[in-house]
């Protein structure tokens, strides 16, 4: 087979994220006939039709579908190497992108990270969180440089990337100074009855919990079911109920939200993943926050 040409990839990947040829056309500024011409072209250097035609509109062959997928990817990474390139040009420094689940303390999150900011290299990091499940298996994983989690990367489609356990922590139970008076004498047995705020069903500390109490015949008082770990605190400060965090951040916790230590979980424990792709495992910053997390905060 002839060598690839890429612009010619290029138009074939538009025509079908836009699913026409015409919008591709007004998406790209160019003439039909130019497109249809060099799709042409293409599926005659590839040796095989991409598209077949249902009444008016296009459909992917299944060499189409192959081609796509490797599009896909492959412009995927000239973004990456475009903003990467930009950042440096812009800010002299580094670009890191971090995806965080929803259901990790976001003080732990903030100790994970903080290699990052202490590079000699200064370090631009882009941070949004999500829901585990769309984090851990949208294709979208391919844009993020580190994604910080409480569950391993499981989906069998993803084999291009790495789980990697950076340790794990016991939690501690806290509440307000009200809630302290009452339920720290006594502890765990004190706790059947509690108020508490908990995390939700989809998360591997709840269901931690859960059997926790089973197995100490302790049955909470569930106030709230909260995915977020942020809002739990603050839930927690307002006096509502309960709430466990890691025992690595117990003064962190303390000072933020102005709460008091109920009683220490020995049993159950939060731990916490990384996941990177394997062309991201050489990013600097990214092999700082694993070495710290290894050698240090764990």
């Amino acid at each position: 087979m002839k060598r690839i040409n890429y612009q010619h990839l290029f138009y074939f990947w538009n025509v079908v994220r836009e699913e026409s040829i015409t919008r591709a056309c007004e998406k790209l500024h160019l003439a039909q006939p130019t497109i249809s011409g060099q799709l042409a072209v293409f599926e005659q250097t590839i040796g095989e039709k991409l598209f077949h035609r249902n009444g008016r509109k296009l459909v992917l062959t299944d060499t189409g579908r192959i081609v796509y997928h490797y599009a896909e990817e492959i412009f995927s990474i000239g973004r990456e190497l475009s903003n990467t390139l930009n950042g440096r040009i812009a800010g002299g420094g580094m670009r890191l992108t971090v995806g965080v689940t929803d259901a990790l303390p976001k003080l732990a999150v903030y100790r994970l990270l903080a290699p990052a900011f202490n590079m000699p290299e200064s370090v631009q990091i882009t941070c949004f969180a999500d829901k585990a499940e769309r984090l851990l298996t949208e294709t979208a994983l391919l844009s993020v440089d580190l994604i910080l989690s409480d569950t391993p990367l499981m989906s069998a489609s993803s084999s291009k990337a790495f789980n990697h356990l950076l340790g794990e922590s016991g939690i501690t139970v806290f509440g307000t100074e009200q809630h302290a008076r009452t339920y720290k004498a006594n502890f765990p047995r004190s706790l059947s009855g509690a108020p508490f705020l908990l995390p939700t069903n989809n998360t591997a500390l709840r269901r931690a919990l859960d059997q926790w109490f089973e197995s100490e015949a302790i049955n909470p008082l569930v106030r709230a079911e909260i995915e977020d770990s942020a809002l739990i605190k603050t839930f927690g400060a307002g006096g509502v109920g309960l709430f466990v965090a890691p025992r690595s951040v117990e003064p962190e916790v303390q000072k933020q939200y102005g709460v008091e230590i109920i009683g220490r979980i020995d049993s159950v424990h939060e731990r916490f993943y990384a996941i990177t792709l394997r062309r991201k495992l050489n990013h600097p910053a990214v092999t700082a926050i694993l070495n710290d997390a290894k050698n240090r905060l764990f």
